[in-house]
């Protein structure tokens, strides 16, 4: 592990850091919307999210597909 240096481990812990961040600003927000509109409401908000990320990913790589008709 001493062959890594000590940059490596310096941008480990900053990704870990900026992770950390995120999934907190993340879940606020979430358990923002949980206490406001309720868990169904908040999940199918989530849901929704994920769905519009899902498909602005396949159109962004959108081609043919190997195996695919």
């Amino acid at each position: 592990m001493e062959d890594f240096g000590w940059t490596f481990w310096l941008k480990v812990a900053g990704l870990f850091v900026l992770g950390a961040i995120g999934l907190f600003v993340v879940m606020w927000i979430f358990l923002t919307a949980i206490y406001a509109w309720g868990f169904f409401a908040a999940f199918l908000v989530l849901a929704l999210v994920a769905l519009t990320l899902g498909w602005l990913h396949d159109r962004r790589n959108a081609g043919p597909q190997e195996g695919s008709y």
